[in-house]
């Protein structure tokens, strides 16, 4: 026999109020009365933020040339390189090396965990890149990063060598690297997905970013427009939101919604991650601080 269900006022109020209620509390991912803490602050200019496999987040503080570390446990920050190549984005590879875009030379760096580096390129065609800026591993230990031209005091020459700004990949096995995509006017934050299906690459200066499928072999096809808002720096969580960095930080939903934004006190926010034993703590790089926030959701390996 066929049944209906008979919506009484009460009930009928009691469902809309249960709706608007579990939709904000799906757009709020902060978790529970937590607010903006500054962790640290006297930098010149923080970027770059990478977690390791323990939680502990690395950043980097570009015009003093020195890479920092902030230790999970003890929630303290110490200096990890200093020099270190003028590193600015950072990313642990799969076996647990540090991957620096270090753009002194521009260059892309591999540091192992007794500090011992090595030169992966810094160059393409036998010319100099632009300057390595920010990067992404993806799980078959290929390096995807983004080479924009920003003018450095430390460098001794005053035009860009290569003719585009682009990103790159380079695989793991591979001695050379790749032009994965082009036709952008600065390409700068980057991020993928764990499963290594979809890249998003944010190209700031054309206030754009952009959603691209990874084939089997590494190249990108199907390029999509995300969102008509370009970023520094980029990360994602375990639902697989977008976090986007300039003025603070603006969450966007895997449809490219925006759904949240997370004002944070600095002039520029330049980057994002996730890190913490439990990868709760979002973790902001902003201008001369950086600031820490607890979350409901996690990030991404």
């Amino acid at each position: 026999m066929k049944t209906h269900t008979i919506f009484t006022p009460f009930s009928a109020i009691f469902l809309l109020f249960c709706t608007i209620f579990c939709h904000a509390q799906e757009k709020n991912l902060i978790a529970n009365g937590e607010k903006l803490t500054l962790l640290a602050d006297g930098y010149s200019f923080t970027e770059g933020p990478a977690s390791d496999k323990a939680g502990n987040v690395y950043f980097t503080d570009q015009p003093n040339d020195r890479i920092l570390k902030w230790d999970a446990v003890s929630d303290s920050v110490t200096t990890y390189m200093q020099p270190s190549g003028r590193s600015n984005g950072l990313y642990f590879d799969n076996d647990g090396n540090l991957i620096s875009t270090a753009d002194e030379k521009t260059a892309l760096w591999s540091i192992d965990p007794d500090k011992n580096v090595s030169v992966l390129i810094n160059a393409f065609d036998n010319k100099k890149l632009n300057g390595p800026n920010d990067l992404w591993v993806d799980p078959k230990g290929g390096i995807y990063f983004t080479d924009p031209y920003y003018q450095r005091p430390w460098w001794s020459h005053t035009k860009p060598e290569q003719e585009a700004r682009r990103v790159y990949f380079l695989a793991k096995t591979a001695e050379k690297p790749q032009i994965a995509a082009e036709n952008l006017v600065q390409p700068n934050g980057i991020i993928g997905t764990p499963d290594g299906k979809k890249l998003y690459i944010a190209d700031i200066d054309d206030h754009k970013t952009y959603v691209f499928k990874i084939n089997k072999d590494g190249q990108l096809k199907n390029r999509k427009l995300f969102t008509d808002m370009g970023s520094d720096g980029m990360t994602m969580d375990n639902k697989g939101n977008i976090y986007l960095t300039g003025d603070g930080v603006t969450i966007f939903n895997k449809n490219g919604k925006q759904i949240q934004h997370i004002d944070v006190p600095q002039n520029w926010t330049a980057n994002v991650t996730f890190g913490g034993v439990d990868q709760k703590t979002l973790f902001i790089t902003a201008s001369e601080a950086v600031y820490t926030l607890k979350m409901k959701v996690h990030g991404v390996r």
